[in-house]
């Protein structure tokens, strides 16, 4: 080989190595500062973030916030701060503005019991505010808190004419109400860090217009009670929605997207269906079964009208009638005399 290209080449072979040497020294030289940087950024107080999304309407529980570190520099006057903050106070407050998971809340967020336009806020788009009278008994022993889901069950009588058993009966026509006040508290009572259960006279709920009235009517008919639902309870049906084709995601949806989607079809309140009652027969083989004959005097003798009961048409017997029990079942069997 050449002497000249030998040299060539060996002069080649030495300015790529100290090139790369120096490439490397340059990109080394760069990090470092952004790591000692990112070293000396100076933490200030913890300040108040949301755990999770809290939507509009969202109702403030001891899971929802907790305090975190933040930057010292990016803290402002309007977040609450660790040791200047009530807790307590926090609870039972409702988002007016959506908060995102990790972000920290401001007061402006935030509108407390009391304020001007409280429940309007808590209210989601479209739904109204409609109150119902409970007991003990009818209200899960006091065993339910604002922003919890039930379930509503009305229980009636319908009476018969002579001497005819009446007709007792119960039935769920509503599900998955949440709940937005009781008696005119928005938050849970906390005695030394544990919620403390109380009885209440009133309820207040969350339902669409519809369902407002039949709330209202309901409460003529007869006796209204809670039945406090399982927070599993909207997952298991959620899965059958989707299964069914009653919740539809659009393709191209991103995961935020769908997480909204999914979010807003597990909170929404459900009228119960035509099949979900209980008679007297189911319970004791002694009680009614179906819907008594009631006579309505007329001219010249009596009419029987259909009555209905749940919105469904029921077959009046008339003529002599025979209880038959097969099993657990009893039935008012008509012999069709006059």
């Amino acid at each position: 080989m050449d002497k000249r290209k030998l040299m060539l080449l060996v002069g080649a072979l030495i300015v790529a190595i100290g090139t790369a040497f120096a490439a490397r020294s340059l990109f080394a030289g760069a990090s470092t500062p952004q790591a000692e940087a990112a070293s000396k950024l100076a933490m200030g107080p913890k300040v108040l973030v949301a755990q999770r999304a809290l939507p509009i309407g969202t109702i403030i529980t001891a899971d929802s916030l907790n305090f975190q570190a933040w930057p010292k520099d990016m803290v402002q006057d309007a977040y609450f701060i660790e040791g200047e903050t009530d807790m307590q106070k926090m609870l039972g407050t409702v988002v007016r503005n959506p908060i995102t998971a990790g972000e920290p809340v401001t007061k402006g967020n935030l509108v407390a019991p009391g304020d001007r336009g409280f429940l309007a806020a808590a209210l989601a788009p479209g739904m109204r505010a409609v109150t119902i009278p409970v007991s003990a008994r009818t209200g899960v022993a006091g065993f339910v808190f604002p922003g919890d889901r039930i379930d509503l069950v009305l229980t009636q009588t319908v009476k018969a004419s002579g001497q005819a058993a009446a007709l007792r009966a119960s039935e769920t026509f509503l599900k998955n109400l949440r709940v937005l006040a009781t008696d005119q508290s928005t938050e849970q009572t906390m005695v030394d860090g544990k919620t403390q259960v109380r009885t209440f006279s009133t309820v207040t709920l969350e339902a669409t217009p519809k369902m407002a009235e039949k709330i209202a009517v309901s409460q003529t008919i007869g006796t209204i009670s809670l039945s406090l639902r399982s927070l599993a309870d909207n997952s298991a049906e959620l899965e059958q929605a989707v299964a069914s084709g009653d919740v539809k995601i659009p393709a191209g949806a991103t995961p935020q997207q769908e997480e909204a989607l999914l979010k807003q079809a597990m909170n929404r309140p459900l009228e119960a269906g035509k099949g979900s009652f209980v008679t007297g027969g189911d319970v004791s083989r002694f009680q009614r079964s179906t819907m008594p004959v009631t006579e309505t005097p007329r001219m010249g003798g009596f009419s029987s009208p259909s009555p209905r009961m749940g919105g469904r048409d029921e077959q009046v017997k008339t003529g002599p009638t025979v209880r038959v029990t097969r099993g657990k079942e009893t039935e008012d069997v008509s012999l069709g005399g006059k």
